[in-house]
């Protein structure tokens, strides 16, 4: 079978199914081996791997899962790709496609059914917008994962790792390293896909701890004091917290418990650090 990272076989297939991008699907095809090469790698799919991947396009990235890794199941929304996946993965016997949307799929039967239940990998290439269901979906479900290797626009990569105190900072930063460790593999130019997107990607791989780096005791109560306080950046940490729907606690023990974490009273939510939320979120479940 053509190797589909190479862009005259992209073109070429798109040509013989007179394939039309579709904007509401955000599809950009990647057209770059090296980049592919590096997604194996980041991932570090072998031959023992179950891999989950989303959003398979035309099977550029699936063609490489299948040389890699024991069994690959693609998740595909857009019904016009199915007859061109059918016809660049013929050649293997060791992948499924399946034409549902990601956020429907029972992942857990999937799981169980392909894997034993054992940890699986994912690996995607995700427009912008749905970024952040899949990755929490992912992590909230409690699927059982090894690694999310994912191609994302590069701002989404640069705000899942940065730290306190910077633009970036702020809910999905501190979701994923509740969950994952995250490292970026690769930065990716606009030139490697067609269509041409008009911002730069990166791969990033956020590897799944078996224990989260920090203690918490309720953990939707220290999400919903992250948000409360991401909300209203501009607003002190009390003030975004008091004026939250989520939190309804008398103003007083909010700024109580914020004074017990030993930081200013004029403190905003971007300078805490996750451990600082955990030990918030923990303060405020005791006065609950």
């Amino acid at each position: 079978m053509a190797n589909l990272g190479i862009p005259q076989n992209t073109i070429a297939i798109l040509q013989k199914y007179n394939f039309n991008f579709q904007k509401k699907f955000g599809q950009n095809f990647l057209i770059d081996t090296h980049v592919l090469d590096k997604i194996i790698d980041a991932a570090k799919i072998t031959k023992e791997d179950f891999v989950l991947e989303i959003g398979p396009g035309i099977g550029t990235m699936t063609q490489y899962l299948c040389e890699n890794a024991r069994e690959v199941v693609a998740v595909e929304i857009d019904k016009k790709l199915i007859p061109i996946l059918e016809d660049t993965l013929s050649e293997y016997d060791n992948v499924t496609v399946l034409n549902e949307d990601i956020l429907k799929l029972d992942i857990n039967k999937l799981a169980e059914e392909k894997n034993g239940g054992k940890p699986i990998k994912v690996v995607a290439n995700l427009p912008y917008y749905i970024t952040t269901p899949i990755i929490m979906g992912l992590f909230e479900s409690n699927v059982p994962l090894d690694s999310i290797t994912i191609m994302v626009q590069k701002e989404v990569a640069d705000r899942m790792q940065v730290g306190p105190g910077t633009k970036d900072y702020g809910a999905l930063s501190l979701a994923v390293q509740y969950y994952a460790k995250p490292e970026i593999a690769a930065n990716v130019p606009p030139n490697c896909f067609m269509p041409r997107p008009n911002v730069g990607s990166a791969v990033i791989t956020l590897k799944r701890y078996e224990k989260p780096p920090v203690e918490v005791e309720n953990v939707k109560l220290m999400f919903r004091i992250i948000r409360a306080s991401f909300n209203q950046r501009r607003k002190t940490l009390v003030n975004g917290l008091n004026n939250s729907p989520e939190i309804s606690l008398p103003k007083e023990v909010i700024a109580e418990a914020i004074e017990k974490l030993g930081v200013l009273p004029s403190i905003r939510g971007e300078a805490l650090t996750l451990e600082q939320f955990a030990r918030l979120s923990n303060l405020i479940q005791m006065r609950q």
